[in-house]
């Protein structure tokens, strides 16, 4: 599996994740399998995003997408800044619990 990890400082969390959740179709057609989003404890506008593929290609070729996705006026009004996504090879995932 490989994830592509994205952190963002949003504005409102609220109306992030609104516009977030409108992009669950797209994020679906394009490979995501599965995501997990973080907030930071001291500071709540810090945001981590991971994104779940299946294959390093899928995971690569989104790339791409989200930067579309990320220069749309909406996605501009949402950020106060946003660093470049990063692709990690998952090596190990388990639930203990």
């Amino acid at each position: 599996m490989f994830a592509l990890h994205i952190h963002n400082k949003v504005n409102d969390y609220e109306q992030w994740k609104s516009g977030f959740d409108a992009y669950d179709g797209f994020r679906r057609e394009h490979g995501v399998q599965s995501y997990r989003i973080s907030r930071h404890a001291a500071d709540p506008r810090l945001v981590c995003v991971d994104l779940d593929f299946a294959t390093r290609d899928e995971a690569a070729g989104f790339l791409t997408r989200l930067e579309t996705v990320l220069r749309t006026p909406r996605s501009q009004a949402l950020l106060e800044s946003h660093e470049q996504p990063e692709l990690f090879d998952v090596t190990e995932a388990r639930q203990l619990r």
